[in-house]
């Protein structure tokens, strides 16, 4: 991730804000840029985070937000290639004058608990997913239980995934899986290249549902579970639930919200 950049005094607007930006030349130049216009507070110090970049920055600055101890709302400018989770970058304008508009969207991450072959337990959270993949040309053979209750006995195939509304456009769209309205209260479960039940879609579920995967054959099939970029190996069975305890916040300009956007990626041909 890249630098903190600040000049250790509050703007003049009521919010503190941090300047968070990738590594990229462009996003670079862009935080200079916005740091001689505007007057930044360290991270700790801030009451929202500018993150400049790409949806990949995106998700790296929400996850640091999960791992502290105080979750800031998030106002993404893109300097990346889709920027799906970010705002328009202009050079021009007062960054807090927009975030002062901005809307906000409240966003919970999935809570993955994953039991490896060994017997240890990791847990991780995702914005996007939690995918189980195969790890080596055997097919994986894995049962899904909705709320205990066994509702595929063998999937067999590539692996399956678990996506929230905001990771419905990103690789379960890929998978073809279905597109998530931002506040269906639901969660994409999607088979990935399925050789039995072939013809089964996936399943689209209320997101109070908890999901378990149990790997069958693990020594012989094995199977890795990755939560967004945290990939754990050699599983044999996985949780995962909504953490709602971990509500993340993320801020969008009017007219160019995220709710918007998932609406109009259905209609792209």
């Amino acid at each position: 991730m890249g630098e903190d950049m600040s000049s250790g005094e509050a703007p003049t607007t009521s919010q503190r804000l941090a300047l968070l930006h990738s590594d990229t030349e462009k996003a670079s130049e862009a935080a200079r840029e916005l740091a001689e216009r505007g007057e930044f507070v360290p991270l700790e110090e801030a009451d929202v985070v500018i993150a400049l970049g790409g949806d990949g920055f995106m998700l790296d600055t929400m996850h640091e937000m999960l791992d502290s101890h105080r979750v800031r709302p998030v106002f993404g400018l893109n300097l990346g290639t889709v920027g799906f989770l970010m705002n328009r970058y202009r050079s021009s304008g007062d960054i807090a004058a927009r975030i002062a508009k901005a809307k906000p969207h409240r966003v919970s991450p999935l809570r993955m608990e994953a039991i490896t072959q060994s017997g240890e337990t990791i847990t991780s959270c995702a914005i996007n997913e939690v995918s189980l993949l195969r790890e080596t040309r055997q097919t994986a053979k894995i049962e899904i239980s909705v709320n205990d209750r066994v509702r595929i006995k063998q999937l067999a195939g590539d692996g399956v995934l678990l996506a929230t509304p905001v990771g419905s456009t990103a690789y379960n769209l890929s998978a073809n899986g279905p597109i998530l309205p931002l506040d269906s209260q639901m969660l994409a479960l999607t088979p990935i290249s399925p050789f039995r039940p072939r013809r089964w879609p996936g399943a689209i579920l209320p997101d109070r549902s908890r999901v378990t995967f149990r790997v069958h054959e693990p020594a012989k099939r094995p199977v890795a579970v990755v939560a967004d970029q945290k990939e754990v190996r050699d599983v044999a069975e996985v949780h995962v639930e909504i953490a709602r305890d971990k509500e993340l916040t993320l801020l969008f300009d009017a007219g160019h919200a995220l709710d918007e956007r998932i609406v109009a990626e259905q209609f792209i041909t």
